[in-house]
């Protein structure tokens, strides 16, 4: 994939929700709410600050991040779907 994110912005590549709930039902794709879980593809350098020195992010390529239900920009690279996301967005990193 030839995309490098600028400044503090992330790549993240949702990762899939549960398809059944806890009693067992199985739920249609077209019910299925988007997860708000996924997986840093690729990570800006960071944002700078007021002297112009950047400050590093907080998230690596790699790391799995939880995020708002309605963060980032949706978009499709090589065919598949990713969303845009600044860094602030980022609610935290799971494990």
């Amino acid at each position: 994939m030839g995309f490098r994110p600028l400044h503090d912005r992330v790549l993240v590549r949702r990762t899939d929700g549960d398809e059944k709930t806890a009693g067992g039902i199985i739920i249609p794709d077209t019910a299925k709410e988007k997860p708000m879980e996924g997986e840093i593809v690729a990570a800006g350098p960071g944002a700078r600050d007021e002297t112009g020195k950047v400050q590093p992010l907080d998230v690596k390529k790699g790391d799995t991040v939880l995020f708002g239900k309605w963060s980032g920009t949706e978009v499709k690279l090589d065919g598949e779907d990713l969303l845009i996301m600044k860094e602030s967005d980022i609610m935290g990193v799971i494990g």
